[in-house]
């Protein structure tokens, strides 16, 4: 019998892993070749505005446009099968009104193929968020450190490291989940304050820095493989340090050249029949 179609998760499938054993293990990644690798091996994908570091080069992802998480969500919709894909509402895009972010949320799903969107914050949010479940888009929360909001805070610094601030934590996840959240990122928060977190919500939490009691982990695939020297936050734990390698290649690859020892024999092309006389020239 032929093998049964592969199916994305839905939203119900990631909400149950709230009540299962086994974490959802979570990626960012932005580009297609990332994703077909990925694909078979994660349950979600998230399609994230810190792909203005880590692809663009901006020191924060508050350049990055709609129009840039459209082309960089189709890509990677177009090169997975079996993933829930999110894809982030950048800076700007949602803020204004209910209504901007109806209209930036759709246009992202209409035109990727993504299964849900993505936004920063908490009690502040939760009306939107609310507002767009209401209208048929499946909403991902993100509470804790928001990258969206550095000016604000100072800079990448963890939050919930008191008690005031910690209760803020819970109750903003708490907000977003009342209003319809199927998800909720908590981002760079101490493992005592992830740990309440996950205790105060019916909703799954995927920890970025927040410890191992959360309902899934997230990282950003060029922090995992070693692609993003800038800097490496303290909760990343590196895979593979491809970027050393990349560097090591071209350096081989330049001196091969320099030295003319690439291109080799097999990697040229002979012509048919041989080389060709050159005509003769007229006395």
């Amino acid at each position: 019998m032929p093998d049964s179609p592969v199916r994305r998760p839905t939203t119900t499938d990631i909400r149950a892993a709230k009540d299962v054993r086994e974490p959802l293990a979570c990626l960012t990644c932005y580009t297609a070749q990332m994703a077909r690798a990925i694909d078979e091996h994660v349950d979600l994908i998230l399609v994230g505005d810190s792909l203005g570091m880590t692809i663009y080069g901006f020191d924060t992802t508050l350049p990055v446009t709609l129009d840039m998480m459209v082309a960089h969500g189709q890509a990677v919709v177009r090169s997975t099968r079996s993933t829930f894909v999110v894809v982030d509402l950048p800076f700007g895009s949602y803020e204004a009104s209910e209504e901007q972010a109806f209209r930036s949320s759709s246009r992202i799903l209409a035109e990727t193929g993504a299964q849900a969107v993505k936004l920063e914050g908490g009690v502040e949010v939760a009306q939107t968020v609310r507002f767009l479940v209401d209208r048929g888009i499946p909403v991902m929360a993100h509470v804790g450190l928001m990258p969206q909001r550095i000016q604000a805070l100072g800079g990448f610094r963890a939050q919930g490291r008191t008690p005031e601030t910690a209760l803020a934590v819970i109750r903003d996840a708490e907000a977003v989940a009342a209003a319809g959240a199927f998800a909720v990122v908590v981002e760079a928060v101490p493992v005592d304050t992830g740990k309440r977190v996950t205790e105060a919500v019916p909703i799954p939490t995927i920890g970025i820095g927040a410890g191992p009691h959360c309902d899934g982990q997230i990282l950003v695939i060029h922090d995992a493989l070693g692609l993003f020297p800038a800097f490496t936050p303290r909760f990343v734990k590196r895979y593979a340090e491809l970027g050393a390698a990349m560097s090591d290649a071209a350096a081989q690859y330049a001196a091969e050249v320099r030295s003319r020892t690439f291109p080799a024999p097999e990697h040229t092309f002979k012509a048919a029949g041989g080389v060709a006389n050159p005509a003769p020239r007229d006395p």
